[in-house]
Parts: structure tokens; C-alpha cells; sequence
């Protein structure tokens, strides 16, 4: 059996400033509504996947969603930011089989209102167990990790500061076409090379913000998707990949693992990145966009800087990313995978308002996880 899949509900919780609810509640929240875009009753639901870790494990969380009852396959992933994209291929797959029919993608953290209460670190070193003990000691933290990269990738290619800094102007730009967005004010290169320093060469500006915030999506069979509420995007190719978690057994620093789910994802669909009309990737730094879009097949190994010159990642550009704002202006509560494949299926359905790209039938979506250590590839599609 081999059936199509698609996304046929797809929904946010409030998201920026959310002081008056918890992570479940929020997952609660974005379910509810992405339930409620596709027309699916809950008691559809034969499939649920979130991540595992931390306070909200996946079965308690079915249970909480009113789902756990007649759930038949569940996954918890823990890769990092990337886990929803790879939630997608498995329920893809297991759908596609008829293992079951209905699956629930969720999310949903209050990062930003728990450091506010003191109730997490900001220390980001994932734990200081097994081989990363060797690193947390020494402070060098996820973001020294993105920072050694960025300059590894500068020396080899002639990258500039300026041109990973317009990768934050550009996405700035397109959250102030986005009224949810946390972010909205313009910035220039100059206001990003002049924000704190937070590790060389990335200014505050080239990290991306915390907030709050959740999403869910909805998939289902071809049959079924056809009766739904909403239009139907479809689950046109995926693929997943992983690099290291060690950096001494990071072979490459200029080189993502996407270029390997990438080519899965765009093997499947039967499409080149030629074709593809917005992109929404993963963008915890300026530089995660940077070896995205040249792990993805947007332009060559080395030639990213010049390539997000002039505007080209804005809405109205030459290659529309990250059209909510992304991660850097919009909302990042943590891991931020889910809501990648939420604003791809909005820019499909035209439901974006002031950001949308038109007339867009093809989307790439590539999340990353940990310090370019796990990648997540889809190609979504109108037809």
C-alpha cells in the first residue's frame, strides 16, 4: 500500500509574550486550532509525535491532548531543532503504508517567560554529560560552536561579517510584514554589527531572539485529506541526515548535513531548487541560513555571501526565506522546526497576508538541530 500524504491542518498558540499560560496549555492551544483547520475530530487522531524530552514526555502529553486513547504509533525524536521535520518523514511514511491515517505533529515552550522566572539556564551546552563534558567546562556553549563555524567558513570562502548580518536585516524586514511577529522594527547592517557581542564574530543581532510560543500540524491519506476543511499541501519528498555532536568528529565545519536529506527531499519530489518559490529553514543563527541555503542547492559551496546580498531572502525577492521573520525577529521558543512547516503551509494556501509570496506552489523547508548536527529536509507542494 502507498498512499499520498498531506498537511491538512496546520495552526499556531499565541506565541511572543505568553505569561498567562504553560507549555501544555500551548500545545493544547496549537492542536485545538490545527484540528480545528483541518476539520479532523480528535477521535481521528491515530497517531501523535513531539519531542521527548524534558517535562512534557510524549504519552503524557497525548493524554493531556485527549488523544492518548486511541493513539497506535508515537515518536519522540530528540535531535533538536530539526525533530519536526523528521517527525514529518515518519508519519509520512507510516501513513503512506497504512500503519494509520491520521497523525498530530505538536509543540509548545515558554523558554522566554521560564528565563524570566529563573526557572531554566541560558547556559546552552545541552547537559555537561558524556563527551560534551569536555567542552561545557571551557564555556564553549551551542552558540561557540555556530560562532567557530561562521569563521571557519570567513576564512575559507572570504564570507564578510556584513553579509551574515543582512541575513538578519532581510529577516527583519519580512517580520515587519508579519503583525504576529515579535520583532518588527527595521534594522540595519550597522545595528547589527554594533549589538553586544556575544560570541565572535555574532552580535546579539545575528542570534536568534526567545520567546514563547507553539505549533501543531495535521496529516493525513489522500482520501481523507480531499474532505478536509482547508486546501491540502502535500508531502512531496523528505529526508533526514546527521553530522556529529562532537566537534572534533565534525569533518567539515563549512558543511551542513542538510546537503544530504537535501538530496533525498528533492530526489523524491522530482523538483530542483530552481523550482522552489519560498524557503523556510532554520535560522537559530545568521550562519545556520548561510550553510542552509548552500547545503540545500541555492547557490554553490562558498558563495552564500554573495548570494543574500541586495535583498534577495526578502519578501518580493529573488528567493523568499523565512517569510514570518523567522527565528531571529519572529518567534523562537526553543526549537523552532514546527513552525517552519506551519508558515510553508500558510505561504502555499495564500493565507499570509501582507508576506505572501505569490502565486506560491513549492516550498523547502529545512530545519537544523544542535550545532549543525541534525537536518530535517521537506518539499511541500499545491498539487
Amino acid at each position: 500500500m502507498t498512499r499520498r500524504v498531506a498537511i491538512v491542518g496546520a495552526a499556531l498558540s499565541d506565541c511572543g509574550r505568553v505569561d498567562d499560560k504553560s507549555a501544555f496549555e500551548l500545545h493544547h492551544q496549537a492542536t485545538s486550532r490545527a484540528l480545528a483547520d483541518a476539520g479532523v475530530d480528535r477521535n481521528e487522531v491515530d497517531g501523535f509525535m513531539s519531542h521527548g524530552t524534558g517535562a512534557l514526555p510524549p504519552i503524557e502529553l497525548a493524554e493531556y491532548l485527549g488523544l492518548a486513547s486511541h493513539i497506535d504509533y508515537i515518536d519522540s525524536t530528540g535531535v533538536g531543532g530539526s525533530c519536526w521535520e523528521m517527525f514529518l518523514e515518519h508519519a509520512a511514511a507510516a501513513i503512506a503504508q497504512g500503519q494509520i491515517d491520521t497523525v498530530v505533529l505538536s509543540y509548545g515552550s515558554t523558554s522566554r517567560a521560564d528565563l524570566k522566572r529563573r526557572m531554566r539556564t541560558a547556559n546552552l551546552y545541552f547537559g555537561n554529560k558524556g563527551p560534551i563534558q569536555f567542552d561545557a567546562p571551557f564555556g564553549h556553549t551551542l552558540i561557540a560552536k555556530h560562532a567557530m563555524s561562521a569563521r571557519r567558513h570567513m576564512h575559507e570562502f572570504g564570507t564578510t561579517i556584513e553579509q551574515l548580518a543582512e541575513i538578519a536585516v532581510s529577516a527583519r524586514y519580512n517580520a515587519g510584514l508579519n503583525p504576529d511577529a515579535y520583532y518588527r522594527d527595521p534594522i540595519t547592517i550597522e545595528d547589527v554589527q554594533s549589538s553586544r557581542m556575544i560570541a565572535d564574530p555574532f552580535t546579539k543581532l545575528h542570534c536568534c531572539i526567545r520567546s514563547d510560543g507553539g505549533g501543531a500540524v495535521v496529516l493525513t491519506h489522500e482520501d481523507r485529506a480531499r474532505d478536509c476543511a482547508g486546501t491540502p499541501i502535500w508531502v512531496l519528498g523528505t529526508g533526514e541526515a546527521i553530522s556529529h555532536s562532537t566537534m572534533s568528529e565534525w569533518a567539515d565545519f563549512t558543511e551542513s548535513p542538510c546537503v544530504r536529506s537535501a538530496r533525498r527531499a528533492f530526489g523524491q519530489a522530482g523538483v530542483t531548487p530552481e523550482d522552489i518559490d519560498v524557503v523556510e529553514v532554520y535560522d537559530s543563527f545568521t550562519l545556520t541560513v548561510l550553510l542552509t541555503l548552500e547545503g540545500l542547492g541555492f547557490c554553490k559551496k562558498g558563495e552564500g555571501g554573495a548570494f543574500v546580498e541586495g535583498g534577495t531572502l526578502r519578501v518580493g525577492g529573488a528567493l523568499p526565506t523565512n517569510t514570518d521573520g523567522g527565528g531571529l525577529s519572529s518567534c523562537q521558543p526553543g526549537m523552532r522546526g514546527i513552525f517552519l512547516l506551519v508558515e510553508a503551509v500558510k505561504q502555499l494556501r495564500g493565507q499570509c497576508g501582507q508576506r505572501q509570496v505569490p502565486d506560491a506552489r513549492l516550498a523547502a523547508v529545512n530545519a537544523t538541530g544542535g550545532w549543525i548536527s541534525s537536518t530535517g529536509t521537506a518539499i511541500l507542494g499545491r498539487e
